[in-house]
C-alpha cells in the first residue's frame, strides 16, 4: 500500500463528495457544505492553505541535528508525534457512506494509536455519530479524545461524563461549531457560549477540556480563563464562517500572548510534515490532520491512516534536519524567514 494506491480507492469510494483532487486546496468544491468543501466562496478554506503556503523557511544545514526527536507530550499524553487526527463525523453525508461512521471512527481512532499518536472523535446530528467514537475508544483502553458540538449545557456534560466513563485522557467543544448548518438540518440545537456557560461545563468535567475554533487572542484569553486546558486554533476548516483569515495568519498573535500558558493546537491546510513543522515554528505545540487522514481512512482502512501519518511524521524530521532542529521545542520563529 502507498499514499497514490490509496487516493485511487478514496476517489472511487467518496466519488460525487470529494475529487481526491491532486492538490487539495478547496478550490474545485467551494461551497460544498454537506460536502468536503468550505462554506460559502470558500475563501475560509483556501486562506488556510494559502496563508500557510506563504510562510517560508529558513535552511540550515550547519549543526548537529542528524537524528531529530519528534516526540511530545500533550495534555499529561505522550506520543510519537505533534500530529493528531482531528475529529470528523457525518460519512454519509459529507463523504459518501462507503466507510460507516462506527468503522470509520475506528480507523481513526485504533491507526493513530498504532504509530504512537492519538485520534480525536466528533459530535454531530445523528446520536451515533458520538456513540462510535466512544465505542471506538474504549476498545482502546481510552485511547482517544471526543470533541463535543455546543449543545445545550446539561447535554454537554453528560456526553463528556461518558467519555470519562470510556477512560478518554481529555474532552473538548467545537466551540465554532455554534453556527454549523448540518446541525440546524437535523434539529440539534447548537450555539455560541458565555463565560458563566464554559465555566459550568469545565467545572463539571473532571477531564482536560479543549475548546476547539479560538481564532482571535481576546477568546484564547477567555478560554484560559474559564479553565479550559488548551485551544485549537482553528476556523473547521472553512466550514463555518466565508472570509475568515487563514489559521496561519492569526496563530502568532495568539501563541505570543497564550505560548506556555495553554496547550496550543492548529489545524487547517496541513498536508504536509513541512506544514507541521510551519505550525510549530508559528507557536503550536501539535496540529491536528483532517482531511488527508479522511483520504487515508476511505482509501486504506486504519493502515491508511497509520501511512499517513508516518509519512508526515517522516516529512517533519526530515525538515527539522534540514532546518536545524533537534526536538519540538527548538521549534520556534528563528526556523521562518
Amino acid at each position: 500500500m502507498n499514499l497514490q494506491e490509496i487516493k485511487r480507492a478514496a476517489r472511487d469510494k467518496m466519488k460525487g463528495f470529494c475529487r481526491v483532487c491532486k492538490v487539495c486546496n478547496g478550490v474545485v468544491c467551494a461551497g460544498e457544505v454537506p460536502g468536503m468543501g468550505g462554506v460559502g466562496t470558500g475563501s475560509s478554506f483556501t486562506a488556510n492553505i494559502e496563508t500557510l503556503a506563504k510562510v517560508k523557511l529558513n535552511l540550515r544545514t550547519l549543526h548537529n541535528a542528524k537524528d531529530p526527536d519528534i516526540a511530545t507530550n500533550i495534555l499529561g499524553t505522550k506520543l510519537s508525534m505533534p500530529i493528531l487526527s482531528a475529529p470528523v463525523t457525518g460519512s454519509e453525508y459529507n463523504m459518501g457512506g462507503a466507510v460507516p461512521e462506527a468503522e470509520y471512527a475506528r480507523m481513526i481512532v485504533s491507526g493513530s494509536k498504532n504509530v504512537g499518536t492519538i485520534g480525536m472523535c466528533g459530535d454531530g446530528g445523528n446520536p451515533i455519530f458520538y456513540d462510535s467514537g466512544l465505542e471506538a475508544i474504549n476498545e482502546e483502553k481510552g485511547h482517544g479524545i471526543p470533541i463535543i458540538k455546543p449543545r445545550e449545557n446539561s447535554k454537554v456534560i453528560e456526553m463528556a461524563n461518558r467519555a470519562k466513563a470510556a477512560g478518554a485522557p481529555a474532552v473538548g467543544m467545537d466551540i465554532d461549531g455554534a453556527g454549523l448548518v448540518t446541525m440546524a438540518l437535523m434539529g440539534q440545537p447548537v450555539g455560541p457560549k458565555d463565560r458563566q456557560e464554559l465555566k459550568e461545563i469545565i467545572s463539571s468535567v473532571g477531564l482536560p477540556f479543549i475548546f476547539k475554533g479560538i481564532m482571535t487572542v481576546d477568546e484564547a484569553k477567555l478560554a484560559r480563563e474559564v479553565g479550559a486546558s488548551a485551544i485549537v486554533v482553528s476556523n473547521h476548516g472553512g466550514r463555518i464562517l466565508d472570509s475568515t483569515p487563514g489559521v496561519a495568519e492569526v496563530l502568532p498573535a495568539i501563541a505570543q500572548e497564550m505560548k506556555g500558558k495553554i496547550t496550543i493546537l492548529a489545524d487547517g491546510g496541513v498536508r504536509t510534515g513541512v506544514d507541521v513543522l510551519k505550525y510549530l515554528a508559528l507557536g503550536a505545540d501539535a496540529v491536528l490532520v483532517g482531511r488527508p487522514i479522511i483520504i487515508g481512512a476511505f482509501g486504506g482502512g486504519a493502515q491508511g491512516v497509520e501511512l499517513v501519518l508516518e509519512t508526515m511524521a517522516k516529512e517533519l524530521k526530515q525538515a527539522m534536519i534540514l532546518t536545524g532542529c533537534k526536538n519540538i521545542r527548538d521549534i520556534n520563529l528563528s526556523v521562518i524567514y
